[in-house]
């Protein structure tokens, strides 16, 4: 049986910092309010020697000019000092710049915005580079008809798309992994979208990864028991909690869960 894995998130920001514009490490509420936290390679340099599964890296506000230069930047600096699977995704508009961060140290790469406004960027870059480098990350929140919609451009735009749907699709045209985010739970730490988490996973053969809302560690367990998802992933909870993620990972492993403990 597989081992299940936690996945901390890493949210980047651009600052202006002497001068120049640079990541910076933040942590979010609902894609809409954000709190700076420090530097992303020395957070990552800690929950290697936690020994996390592996790491998210994502820039939330991919709209400057040469963004993905920024974030090979930060992608290189983490590459010489972590040794452990990431994916990185934000502003990842063409073939070039998945290239880019691959060769730059990134095992996978997430696309959202991109693939919804041209879905065969998915088929392109996995044809390109394998489906395991392929993660179709999906942002969703409840409209007010009630209904679930994806959203792109950081959660700022509403698209007609259901996500459950748009993850089959997203298999069918090489994915080789989905990354499920809840806007509507992102830093709240009130728990996982259970619900949707479990319909995605059951509508698709490819991991999925829930994401959104951790606040205590049972979270994390009912991702894996009651939303049956491959990986939790989280940010703002390792951010601010007093726990670590041996931690989190024992209370995981009692709940039943098969998970690595790094003995």
């Amino acid at each position: 049986m597989l081992k299940k894995r936690i996945i901390p998130k890493l949210q980047l920001k651009a600052r202006r910092i002497g001068g120049k514009t640079r990541l910076v490490l933040v942590t979010s509420i609902k894609f809409s309010e954000y709190i700076e936290i420090g530097d992303a390679v020395s957070q990552a340099k800690i929950y290697q020697s936690q020994a996390a599964d592996e790491l998210i890296f994502v820039d939330i506000d991919a709209s400057l000019d040469d963004k993905v230069n920024l974030l090979v930047d930060v992608i290189r600096s983490a590459a010489e000092e972590i040794f452990m699977p990431f994916c990185v995704g934000g502003g990842v508009k063409t073939i070039d710049d998945f290239r880019a961060l691959l060769l730059n140290g990134a095992d996978k790469v997430s696309i959202n915005t991109s693939a919804v406004d041209n879905p065969d960027f998915i088929n392109e870059a996995s044809g390109m580079f394998g489906a395991q480098c392929v993660v179709l990350s999906i942002d969703f929140k409840k409209s007010r008809d009630g209904n679930y919609r994806v959203w792109t451009n950081c959660g700022t735009k509403e698209t007609s798309l259901d996500p459950v749907e748009w993850s089959v699709e997203g298999e069918k045209r090489g994915a080789g992994e989905i990354l499920l985010t809840s806007i509507d739970r992102d830093g709240t730490r009130s728990g996982l979208d259970i619900e949707t988490v479990k319909r995605v996973v059951d509508s698709v053969s490819i991991p999925v990864i829930a994401s959104g809302g951790c606040g205590l560690a049972s979270h994390f367990a009912e991702g894996f028991t009651k939303g049956r998802a491959d990986a939790v992933s989280a940010g703002t909870y390792f951010s601010f909690k007093d726990e670590n993620l041996m931690q989190v990972r024992s209370q995981v492993k009692n709940a039943g869960v098969p998970i690595r403990l790094h003995l």
